[in-house]
């Protein structure tokens, strides 16, 4: 592929991906293990039908 035939992204899956993972870092930094449980618990995802 040619330098001029790239395609512009829209949408940059890593670097979303990096900022998910460290809000989740920031929020979950001080947190006691009964608190993460909680929180997993909480922010579990769900499986779509």
């Amino acid at each position: 592929m040619k330098a001029k035939d790239k395609k512009v992204k829209t949408f940059d899956t890593v670097k979303t991906f990096r900022e998910i993972k460290d809000n989740i870092s920031k929020e979950i930094a001080d947190m006691s293990f009964e608190q993460l449980q909680a929180w997993l618990k909480k922010n579990k995802l769900k499986a779509q039908n």
